[in-house]
């Protein structure tokens, strides 16, 4: 399963990148959009369903011109609104809630629309939805596509690079990576560009080699990294999730000044633990830094 995440500062540029996926074929079960507004979620509600409607000439995701659209809370964070009619199978959530009476009562909530005001994540979403709850508290709204086709997940990272908070930093270039143990830390160093394809993918299987070695606690070394788009994004999301599952960690070294600007442009410096030198990376890690310390990490 492929995931690509765009990060907006507004709702209309938000609904522009979502029609325009829709426009690209993306499937719209593939597509969910993710907001904490609900004035927001209304809106775009109501303007993605009529265009839904346009586009494949109605579905069972649509009623009454508005968009499935399931509301959701999590701990610490209050609650977040899921729109799209694959939002529940994205995001593993209990059920999904269409408000027929939204559209018919304008004064109407879109909470008080829901059939199920509240679905519960299971355990292994809601640590997903948490990191991602993050990111839409510092009041960013995210567009997640989630699909098994290359090709569809390809197409929908172009249109979130262009479209979305992460495109002036824009860049091509192959990726190149180094694994080295630092004590019982692994220390992956990162050059050239996270981005879809054999780029994203390659970091994912250097994770996995590194889960099946029992190496479960990560720091990723960002100073060479020239570009991260909408696919990396989705790929450090996932690395991050995948090792707090396992019982690990991901932590980052970055003294790139890009993706400093991308990650608080994106408010993901607010959820990732980014440190600005290794030796104090190393050091956030815990009893595992005691041996590391002794091997010399650099600095």
């Amino acid at each position: 399963m492929e995931t690509v995440m765009g990060v907006f500062a507004s709702r209309e540029r938000a609904e522009e990148t979502v029609k325009e996926l829709l426009s690209r074929r993306v499937p719209q079960d593939a597509i969910v959009f993710l907001t904490r507004s609900e004035s927001e979620a209304m809106t775009l509600g109501k303007s993605l369903g009529a265009c839904i409607g346009g586009v494949v000439g109605g579905s069972a995701g649509v009623t009454a011109g508005v968009v499935a659209a399931t509301l959701f809370a999590i701990p610490g964070i209050g609650q977040v609104f899921a729109l799209g009619v694959g939002a529940t199978a994205a995001l593993g959530l209990a059920g999904i809630a269409v408000g027929k009476a939204l559209s018919a009562t304008p004064n109407l909530s879109l909470e008080s629309a829901m059939h199920t005001p509240q679905p519960t994540p299971d355990e292994k979403s809601l640590e997903d939805l948490a990191f991602l709850g993050e990111v839409l508290n510092e009041g960013r709204s995210l567009i997640l596509v989630r699909t098994d086709s290359p090709e569809i997940a390809e197409g929908a990272a172009g249109t979130l690079d262009r479209m979305g908070i992460s495109s002036q930093w824009r860049a091509s270039e192959k990726m190149q990576t180094a694994v080295r143990q630092v004590g019982g830390i692994s220390v992956v160093d990162v050059w050239g560009g996270i981005t879809f394809g054999r780029n994203s993918t390659m970091l994912r299987e250097i994770v996995s080699n590194l889960l099946e070695k029992g190496s479960k606690h990560v720091l990723l070394n960002l100073r060479g990294v020239q570009y991260i788009d909408s696919a990396g994004l989705g790929e450090l999301v996932r690395t991050y999730t995948t090792l707090q599952r396992r019982g690990g960690q991901l932590k980052f070294v970055n003294r790139n000044p890009k993706v400093q600007n991308l990650f608080k442009a994106t408010r993901l410096h607010k959820v990732f633990d980014v440190h600005e030198h290794e030796a104090t990376a190393i050091l956030s890690f815990g009893p595992l830094a005691t041996e590391a310390t002794a091997s010399g990490p650099k600095s």
